[in-house]
Protein backbone atom coordinates (compact mmCIF):
# COMPACT_ATOMS: atom_id res chain seq x y z
CA UNK A 1 0.00 0.00 0.00
CA UNK A 2 1.21 3.47 -0.83
CA UNK A 3 2.35 5.39 2.28
CA UNK A 4 0.41 8.40 1.03
CA UNK A 5 -2.90 6.62 0.37
CA UNK A 6 -5.27 4.40 2.32
CA UNK A 7 -6.48 1.00 1.21
CA UNK A 8 -9.78 2.66 0.32
CA UNK A 9 -7.94 5.09 -1.96
CA UNK A 10 -6.12 2.23 -3.65
CA UNK A 11 -9.41 0.42 -4.19
CA UNK A 12 -10.94 3.59 -5.61
CA UNK A 13 -8.03 3.94 -8.04
CA UNK A 14 -8.45 0.39 -9.26
CA UNK A 15 -12.21 0.73 -9.71
CA UNK A 16 -11.98 4.03 -11.60
CA UNK A 17 -9.16 2.69 -13.77
CA UNK A 18 -11.42 -0.24 -14.74
CA UNK A 19 -14.17 2.20 -15.76
CA UNK A 20 -11.69 4.28 -17.76
CA UNK A 21 -10.43 1.24 -19.64
CA UNK A 22 -13.97 0.57 -20.86
CA UNK A 23 -13.94 3.94 -22.67
CA UNK A 24 -10.37 5.05 -23.36
CA UNK A 25 -8.80 7.66 -25.58
CA UNK A 26 -10.63 6.69 -28.76
CA UNK A 27 -13.98 7.43 -27.13
CA UNK A 28 -13.11 11.05 -26.30
CA UNK A 29 -11.27 11.61 -29.57
CA UNK A 30 -14.33 10.50 -31.55
CA UNK A 31 -16.62 12.78 -29.57
CA UNK A 32 -14.29 15.73 -30.08
CA UNK A 33 -14.30 15.16 -33.85
CA UNK A 34 -18.06 14.75 -33.99
CA UNK A 35 -18.90 17.60 -31.63
CA UNK A 36 -20.44 15.31 -29.02
CA UNK A 37 -20.25 15.17 -25.24
CA UNK A 38 -19.08 12.27 -23.02
CA UNK A 39 -22.60 11.67 -21.72
CA UNK A 40 -22.22 7.90 -21.38
CA UNK A 41 -19.00 8.10 -19.38
CA UNK A 42 -20.41 10.93 -17.25
CA UNK A 43 -23.52 8.86 -16.50
CA UNK A 44 -21.52 5.75 -15.62
CA UNK A 45 -19.16 7.70 -13.37
CA UNK A 46 -22.17 9.25 -11.65
CA UNK A 47 -23.94 5.91 -11.22
CA UNK A 48 -20.87 4.49 -9.51
CA UNK A 49 -20.69 7.48 -7.15
CA UNK A 50 -17.48 8.92 -8.56
CA UNK A 51 -18.78 12.40 -9.52
CA UNK A 52 -20.17 13.05 -6.07
CA UNK A 53 -17.45 11.37 -4.06
CA UNK A 54 -16.34 14.66 -2.50
CA UNK A 55 -19.81 16.03 -1.70
CA UNK A 56 -21.60 15.63 1.65
CA UNK A 57 -23.48 12.38 2.23
CA UNK A 58 -26.60 14.17 3.46
CA UNK A 59 -26.98 15.68 -0.01
CA UNK A 60 -26.36 12.49 -1.98
CA UNK A 61 -22.56 12.61 -2.13
CA UNK A 62 -19.93 10.15 -0.99
CA UNK A 63 -18.77 12.15 2.01
CA UNK A 64 -15.14 12.18 0.88
CA UNK A 65 -13.00 15.09 -0.14
CA UNK A 66 -10.89 16.57 -2.91
CA UNK A 67 -8.35 13.79 -2.28
CA UNK A 68 -10.86 11.22 -3.49
CA UNK A 69 -12.16 13.34 -6.36
CA UNK A 70 -8.61 13.96 -7.63
CA UNK A 71 -8.02 10.19 -7.70
CA UNK A 72 -11.08 9.76 -9.92
CA UNK A 73 -9.95 12.40 -12.41
CA UNK A 74 -6.33 11.22 -12.45
CA UNK A 75 -7.29 7.60 -13.17
CA UNK A 76 -9.73 8.56 -15.91
CA UNK A 77 -6.93 10.68 -17.40
CA UNK A 78 -4.47 7.81 -17.19
CA UNK A 79 -6.99 5.73 -19.16
CA UNK A 80 -7.15 8.46 -21.81
CA UNK A 81 -10.63 9.76 -21.01
CA UNK A 82 -10.48 12.58 -18.42
CA UNK A 83 -13.69 14.51 -17.75
CA UNK A 84 -12.88 18.23 -17.75
CA UNK A 85 -16.24 19.15 -16.25
CA UNK A 86 -15.24 17.28 -13.08
CA UNK A 87 -12.86 20.15 -12.39
CA UNK A 88 -15.70 22.63 -12.67
CA UNK A 89 -19.00 21.09 -11.58
CA UNK A 90 -18.32 19.01 -8.44
CA UNK A 91 -14.86 20.35 -7.53
CA UNK A 92 -15.40 24.12 -7.78
CA UNK A 93 -19.15 24.71 -7.77
CA UNK A 94 -20.12 21.76 -5.62
CA UNK A 95 -17.45 22.59 -3.05
CA UNK A 96 -18.39 26.27 -2.84
CA UNK A 97 -22.10 25.52 -2.46
CA UNK A 98 -21.45 22.77 0.09
CA UNK A 99 -19.30 25.09 2.21
CA UNK A 100 -21.09 28.40 1.85
CA UNK A 101 -24.48 27.90 0.21
CA UNK A 102 -27.81 28.28 1.95
CA UNK A 103 -29.78 25.17 2.84
CA UNK A 104 -32.07 25.89 -0.12
CA UNK A 105 -29.09 26.15 -2.49
CA UNK A 106 -27.62 22.91 -1.17
CA UNK A 107 -30.90 21.05 -1.61
CA UNK A 108 -31.39 22.51 -5.09
CA UNK A 109 -27.94 21.73 -6.44
CA UNK A 110 -25.84 19.22 -4.51
CA UNK A 111 -27.93 16.06 -5.12
CA UNK A 112 -27.94 16.75 -8.86
CA UNK A 113 -24.24 17.57 -8.98
CA UNK A 114 -23.55 14.34 -7.08
CA UNK A 115 -25.64 12.04 -9.29
CA UNK A 116 -24.67 13.77 -12.52
CA UNK A 117 -28.18 14.86 -13.43
CA UNK A 118 -27.19 18.51 -13.11
CA UNK A 119 -23.98 20.31 -14.00
CA UNK A 120 -22.66 23.76 -13.29
CA UNK A 121 -20.03 25.82 -15.11
CA UNK A 122 -17.74 28.39 -13.50
CA UNK A 123 -17.17 31.89 -14.83
CA UNK A 124 -14.23 33.92 -13.57
CA UNK A 125 -11.85 34.62 -16.50
CA UNK A 126 -12.29 37.92 -18.32
CA UNK A 127 -10.72 39.38 -21.50
CA UNK A 128 -8.64 42.00 -19.67
CA UNK A 129 -8.25 40.44 -16.24
CA UNK A 130 -7.59 36.75 -16.87
CA UNK A 131 -8.20 35.04 -13.53
CA UNK A 132 -7.03 38.03 -11.47
CA UNK A 133 -9.96 38.47 -9.08
CA UNK A 134 -8.74 41.97 -8.20
CA UNK A 135 -9.22 43.19 -11.78
CA UNK A 136 -12.56 41.59 -12.59
CA UNK A 137 -14.92 44.14 -14.14
CA UNK A 138 -18.15 42.13 -14.12
CA UNK A 139 -20.24 44.06 -11.62
CA UNK A 140 -23.26 43.19 -9.52
CA UNK A 141 -25.47 45.95 -8.15
CA UNK A 142 -28.49 45.78 -5.93
CA UNK A 143 -31.86 46.77 -7.32
CA UNK A 144 -34.38 46.40 -4.55
CA UNK A 145 -34.35 42.74 -3.53
CA UNK A 146 -32.67 41.70 -6.79
CA UNK A 147 -29.15 41.70 -8.20
CA UNK A 148 -28.23 43.01 -11.65
CA UNK A 149 -25.05 41.67 -13.29
CA UNK A 150 -23.18 43.25 -16.20
CA UNK A 151 -19.92 42.10 -17.79
CA UNK A 152 -18.09 39.60 -19.98
CA UNK A 153 -16.32 36.29 -19.41
CA UNK A 154 -14.09 34.21 -21.71
CA UNK A 155 -12.80 30.63 -21.87
CA UNK A 156 -15.69 29.29 -19.83
CA UNK A 157 -15.99 25.52 -20.24
CA UNK A 158 -19.19 23.60 -20.84
CA UNK A 159 -21.71 26.44 -20.62
CA UNK A 160 -23.81 24.81 -23.34
CA UNK A 161 -24.41 21.68 -21.25
CA UNK A 162 -24.44 23.25 -17.78
CA UNK A 163 -27.74 24.02 -16.06
CA UNK A 164 -26.21 27.15 -14.57
CA UNK A 165 -22.92 29.02 -14.28
CA UNK A 166 -21.38 30.16 -11.02
CA UNK A 167 -20.36 33.70 -11.98
CA UNK A 168 -17.73 35.74 -10.17
CA UNK A 169 -18.80 39.36 -10.06
CA UNK A 170 -17.88 42.32 -7.90
CA UNK A 171 -20.06 44.39 -5.63
CA UNK A 172 -19.32 47.74 -4.07
CA UNK A 173 -18.38 47.82 -0.41
CA UNK A 174 -20.64 50.42 1.20
CA UNK A 175 -17.95 51.36 3.72
CA UNK A 176 -14.94 51.78 1.42
CA UNK A 177 -16.44 52.07 -2.05
CA UNK A 178 -14.08 49.34 -3.23
CA UNK A 179 -15.25 46.43 -5.32
CA UNK A 180 -15.20 42.98 -3.73
CA UNK A 181 -15.74 39.58 -5.40
CA UNK A 182 -19.03 37.74 -4.95
CA UNK A 183 -20.46 34.53 -6.40
CA UNK A 184 -23.82 34.22 -8.18
CA UNK A 185 -25.72 31.26 -9.62
CA UNK A 186 -26.92 32.21 -13.11
CA UNK A 187 -29.26 29.68 -14.79
CA UNK A 188 -28.42 28.99 -18.42
CA UNK A 189 -31.55 30.55 -19.96
CA UNK A 190 -31.64 33.70 -17.83
CA UNK A 191 -32.59 36.75 -19.96
CA UNK A 192 -29.52 38.82 -20.86
CA UNK A 193 -27.15 35.88 -20.34
CA UNK A 194 -25.75 34.96 -23.76
CA UNK A 195 -22.91 32.77 -24.98
CA UNK A 196 -20.85 32.29 -28.13
CA UNK A 197 -18.45 29.45 -28.80
CA UNK A 198 -14.73 30.27 -29.10
CA UNK A 199 -13.07 28.63 -32.11
CA UNK A 200 -10.21 26.64 -30.59
CA UNK A 201 -7.36 24.81 -32.31
CA UNK A 202 -7.49 22.36 -29.43
CA UNK A 203 -10.03 19.61 -30.10
CA UNK A 204 -11.98 18.63 -27.01
CA UNK A 205 -15.45 17.39 -26.19
CA UNK A 206 -15.94 20.34 -23.83
CA UNK A 207 -16.26 23.61 -25.74
CA UNK A 208 -15.06 27.04 -24.62
CA UNK A 209 -17.37 30.04 -24.58
CA UNK A 210 -17.45 33.79 -24.30
CA UNK A 211 -20.26 35.00 -22.07
CA UNK A 212 -22.04 38.33 -22.06
CA UNK A 213 -24.10 39.43 -19.07
CA UNK A 214 -26.28 42.31 -20.21
CA UNK A 215 -28.25 43.62 -17.23
CA UNK A 216 -28.88 40.08 -16.01
CA UNK A 217 -31.47 40.26 -13.25
CA UNK A 218 -31.23 37.66 -10.49
CA UNK A 219 -33.20 37.10 -7.29
CA UNK A 220 -31.55 37.75 -3.94
CA UNK A 221 -31.09 34.02 -3.36
CA UNK A 222 -28.77 33.78 -6.39
CA UNK A 223 -25.93 35.10 -4.19
CA UNK A 224 -23.85 32.27 -2.75
CA UNK A 225 -22.50 32.82 0.75
CA UNK A 226 -21.72 36.04 2.57
CA UNK A 227 -21.35 39.16 0.46
CA UNK A 228 -18.56 40.33 2.78
CA UNK A 229 -16.52 37.11 2.58
CA UNK A 230 -16.37 36.75 -1.18
CA UNK A 231 -12.60 36.39 -1.52
CA UNK A 232 -12.45 33.58 1.04
CA UNK A 233 -15.33 31.81 -0.66
CA UNK A 234 -13.80 32.29 -4.09
CA UNK A 235 -10.53 30.65 -3.10
CA UNK A 236 -12.45 27.82 -1.47
CA UNK A 237 -13.29 26.95 -5.07
CA UNK A 238 -10.04 27.98 -6.75
CA UNK A 239 -7.82 25.78 -4.58
CA UNK A 240 -9.74 22.59 -5.53
CA UNK A 241 -9.60 23.78 -9.14
CA UNK A 242 -5.79 23.87 -9.01
CA UNK A 243 -5.64 20.46 -7.33
CA UNK A 244 -7.98 18.96 -9.91
CA UNK A 245 -6.03 20.55 -12.76
CA UNK A 246 -2.96 18.82 -11.35
CA UNK A 247 -4.86 15.52 -11.35
CA UNK A 248 -5.92 16.15 -14.96
CA UNK A 249 -2.32 16.82 -15.99
CA UNK A 250 -0.85 13.87 -14.08
CA UNK A 251 -3.37 11.52 -15.64
CA UNK A 252 -2.59 12.80 -19.12
CA UNK A 253 1.14 12.48 -18.51
CA UNK A 254 0.72 8.93 -17.24
CA UNK A 255 -1.31 8.01 -20.32
CA UNK A 256 1.35 9.35 -22.68
CA UNK A 257 4.19 7.76 -20.72
CA UNK A 258 2.48 4.35 -20.70
CA UNK A 259 2.13 4.49 -24.48
CA UNK A 260 5.82 5.37 -24.86
CA UNK A 261 7.02 2.69 -22.46
CA UNK A 262 4.98 0.02 -24.21
CA UNK A 263 6.40 1.13 -27.55
CA UNK A 264 9.97 1.23 -26.22
CA UNK A 265 9.65 -2.31 -24.88
CA UNK A 266 8.58 -3.78 -28.21
CA UNK A 267 9.96 -1.58 -30.99
CA UNK A 268 13.17 -3.05 -32.45
CA UNK A 269 15.47 -1.23 -34.83
CA UNK A 270 18.68 -3.29 -34.51
CA UNK A 271 19.01 -6.30 -32.25
CA UNK A 272 17.11 -5.22 -29.13
CA UNK A 273 14.11 -3.05 -28.19
CA UNK A 274 14.81 0.67 -28.32
CA UNK A 275 14.02 0.87 -24.59
CA UNK A 276 17.30 -0.91 -23.90
CA UNK A 277 19.15 2.22 -25.01
CA UNK A 278 19.76 4.75 -22.25
CA UNK A 279 19.10 7.68 -24.56
CA UNK A 280 15.52 6.39 -24.77
CA UNK A 281 15.15 4.87 -21.30
CA UNK A 282 16.54 7.69 -19.18
CA UNK A 283 14.21 10.46 -20.41
CA UNK A 284 11.23 8.15 -19.84
CA UNK A 285 12.47 7.37 -16.34
CA UNK A 286 12.90 11.08 -15.63
CA UNK A 287 9.34 11.75 -16.86
CA UNK A 288 8.02 9.06 -14.51
CA UNK A 289 9.90 10.57 -11.56
CA UNK A 290 8.53 14.05 -12.28
CA UNK A 291 4.96 12.75 -12.49
CA UNK A 292 5.35 10.90 -9.19
CA UNK A 293 6.75 13.99 -7.49
CA UNK A 294 3.88 16.10 -8.82
CA UNK A 295 1.39 13.56 -7.49
CA UNK A 296 2.94 13.78 -4.03
CA UNK A 297 2.45 17.54 -3.98
CA UNK A 298 -1.10 17.11 -5.27
CA UNK A 299 -1.83 14.66 -2.46
CA UNK A 300 -0.37 17.08 0.09
CA UNK A 301 -2.55 19.90 -1.25
CA UNK A 302 -5.68 17.73 -1.18
CA UNK A 303 -5.01 16.60 2.38
CA UNK A 304 -4.47 20.16 3.58
CA UNK A 305 -7.63 21.33 1.86
CA UNK A 306 -9.74 18.48 3.20
CA UNK A 307 -8.36 19.17 6.69
CA UNK A 308 -9.60 22.77 6.49
CA UNK A 309 -6.19 24.42 6.16
CA UNK A 310 -7.08 26.88 3.39
CA UNK A 311 -3.86 28.87 3.72
CA UNK A 312 -1.59 25.84 3.53
CA UNK A 313 -3.71 24.32 0.79
CA UNK A 314 -3.44 27.49 -1.29
CA UNK A 315 0.35 27.31 -1.39
CA UNK A 316 0.42 23.54 -2.00
CA UNK A 317 -2.33 23.65 -4.63
CA UNK A 318 -0.42 26.21 -6.66
CA UNK A 319 2.79 24.20 -6.38
CA UNK A 320 0.96 21.01 -7.35
CA UNK A 321 -0.60 22.63 -10.39
CA UNK A 322 2.78 24.03 -11.47
CA UNK A 323 4.63 20.74 -10.98
CA UNK A 324 1.96 18.68 -12.70
CA UNK A 325 1.75 21.02 -15.68
CA UNK A 326 5.50 20.92 -16.22
CA UNK A 327 5.66 17.14 -15.74
CA UNK A 328 2.77 16.57 -18.13
CA UNK A 329 4.29 18.67 -20.92
CA UNK A 330 7.63 16.90 -20.62
CA UNK A 331 6.05 13.43 -20.47
CA UNK A 332 3.94 14.05 -23.57
CA UNK A 333 6.88 15.57 -25.44
CA UNK A 334 9.12 12.63 -24.59
CA UNK A 335 6.41 10.13 -25.47
CA UNK A 336 5.96 11.61 -28.92
CA UNK A 337 9.73 11.77 -29.39
CA UNK A 338 10.07 8.12 -28.37
CA UNK A 339 7.60 7.02 -31.03
CA UNK A 340 9.19 9.21 -33.70
CA UNK A 341 6.94 9.52 -36.74
CA UNK A 342 4.42 7.18 -35.17
CA UNK A 343 3.98 9.70 -32.37
CA UNK A 344 2.32 12.03 -34.85
CA UNK A 345 -0.18 9.51 -36.22
CA UNK A 346 -3.81 9.22 -35.19
CA UNK A 347 -3.29 5.50 -34.61
CA UNK A 348 -1.20 6.09 -31.49
CA UNK A 349 -3.26 9.00 -30.18
CA UNK A 350 -0.41 11.14 -28.85
CA UNK A 351 -0.08 14.03 -31.29
CA UNK A 352 -3.22 15.83 -30.07
CA UNK A 353 -1.82 15.74 -26.54
CA UNK A 354 1.02 18.06 -27.58
CA UNK A 355 -1.49 20.92 -27.58
CA UNK A 356 -3.68 19.57 -24.77
CA UNK A 357 -0.74 19.25 -22.38
CA UNK A 358 -0.05 22.98 -22.63
CA UNK A 359 -3.44 23.71 -21.09
CA UNK A 360 -2.12 22.64 -17.70
CA UNK A 361 0.60 25.30 -17.97
CA UNK A 362 -1.87 28.02 -18.93
CA UNK A 363 -5.13 27.31 -17.11
CA UNK A 364 -6.67 28.05 -14.71
CA UNK A 365 -3.71 30.26 -13.84
CA UNK A 366 -0.45 30.60 -15.75
CA UNK A 367 2.80 29.12 -14.55
CA UNK A 368 4.25 32.64 -14.30
CA UNK A 369 1.50 33.76 -11.91
CA UNK A 370 2.17 30.72 -9.76
CA UNK A 371 5.85 31.66 -9.66
CA UNK A 372 4.76 35.15 -8.63
CA UNK A 373 2.64 33.67 -5.85
CA UNK A 374 5.45 31.50 -4.52
CA UNK A 375 8.07 34.25 -4.77
CA UNK A 376 5.85 36.74 -2.92
CA UNK A 377 3.86 34.62 -0.50
CA UNK A 378 6.33 31.83 0.28
CA UNK A 379 9.72 33.46 -0.19
CA UNK A 380 8.72 36.95 0.87
CA UNK A 381 10.25 38.68 -2.15
CA UNK A 382 8.92 42.10 -3.19
CA UNK A 383 6.40 42.51 -5.98
CA UNK A 384 7.25 44.07 -9.31
CA UNK A 385 3.63 45.08 -9.94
Amino acid sequence: MSPTETEEHQALRAAVAALGQRYGRDYLARLAREGGHPDELWADAAKLGYLGVSLPEEYGGGGGGIAELSIVLEELGAAGCPLLMMVVSPAICGTVIARFGTEAQKLAWLPGLADGSRTMAFGITEPDAGSNSHRITTTARRDGDAWVLTGRKVFISGVDIADATLIVGRTEDARTGRLKPCLFIVPRETPGFSRSVIDMELQAAEKQFELVLDEVRLPAEALVGDEDAGLLQLFAGLNPERIMTAAFAIGMGRYALAKAVDYARTRQVWNEPIGAHQAVAHPLAAAHIELELARLMMQKAARLYDAGDDMGAGEAANMAKYAAGEACVRAVDQAVHTLGGNGLTREYGLASLITAARVARIAPVSREMILNFVSHQTLGLPKSY
